[in-house]
């Protein structure tokens, strides 16, 4: 149990830290994935340090909060980045009136944008460029499975900056390498229907244009693949106390996912807990 309450006082940690580092708006774009980025990038060795604080949420008893963290600073900073550049892509993919929504949430956000892009400019730059080479690839609608899952994979990789140890710096950008490609791949299955209405781009029907409800083995088979690598590279080093819980998530949590995924129901599981269901907060 003390591994839940851990990894709740990880997330509140994280809501305290964009509160502290961007102000109020940023906090409103919390996710538990971010969560997983702030374990895997986290330098502890011992049981994480806690703390009760009071917040919105929960303004009369307050929460066990992990208290100010290397990792919890870089996750903070990269999830002010990917939100915004996720909106930019929104915005470039609407029309005028459906991306009004993203395009005023763009402008609030514009001011954390630019201290995180000043704080990780080389995550920031990563991150742009490959998005822009995966606008290519689905402007071009492409369809090789690997070229633009690759793309994808790569923007997670660059999430885990360095920090001088080789193996351990090449073990946790392995990790989110595979986590990216496998999360990319899984979110493509998912949005088959919608994208088909609305006659969108997408990497699954794109490689299998005579039906890809007949290849889904086949894809299952590379969703495994890179779950099994990351999972290999996750026992290449040690993420202390958070370790286990970073298993739970690549063994249980994400098999559970796709599963789920397959068989048509993680939408509904996501309309139940109205949407606040990510692929780590699974299980």
């Amino acid at each position: 149990m003390w591994e839940l309450d851990a990894y709740q006082a990880a997330y509140c940690g994280l809501c305290h830290t964009l509160g502290r580092r961007y102000g109020f708006l940023p906090r409103l774009l919390l996710s538990y994935d971010f969560v997983f980025l702030a374990m895997l990038l986290s330098t502890e060795s011992a049981r994480p340090v806690t703390q009760r604080r009071r917040c919105i949420a929960c303004p009369i008893k307050g929460k066990q909060v992990c208290r100010e963290s290397l990792g919890l600073d870089i996750a903070a900073d990269e999830s002010v980045i990917l939100t915004y550049w996720k909106l930019m892509d929104g915005v470039a993919d609407a029309s005028f009136w459906k991306g009004l929504p993203s395009r005023l949430l763009v402008l609030l956000l514009r001011p954390s944008y630019h201290r995180a892009a000043k704080r990780r400019p080389d995550f920031d730059s990563r991150t742009a460029a490959c998005l822009e080479e995966l606008r290519f690839l689905e402007k071009e609608r492409s369809g090789s499975l690997d070229r633009t899952a690759d793309t994808f994979a790569r923007i997670l990789r660059a999430a885990a900056p360095s920090t001088g140890t080789s193996d351990r710096d090449r073990a946790v950008g392995q990790l989110l390498y595979h986590v990216g490609r496998w999360i990319y791949l899984t979110d493509a299955w998912d949005d088959l229907a919608e994208d088909r209405s609305r006659g969108t781009y997408n990497p699954v029907a794109a490689r299998w244009p005579d039906g890809p409800e007949g290849h889904r083995e086949e894809l299952r088979t590379t969703l495994r693949h890179s779950l099994n690598l990351a999972v290999s590279a996750c026992h290449l080093t040690d993420f202390g106390p958070w370790s286990g819980i970073v298993l739970n998530i690549l063994c249980l949590g994400l098999p559970m996912v796709e599963e789920s995924v397959f068989r048509g129901e993680w939408r509904k599981r996501k309309k139940e807990t109205n949407g606040r269901m990510s692929y780590e907060r699974s299980v």
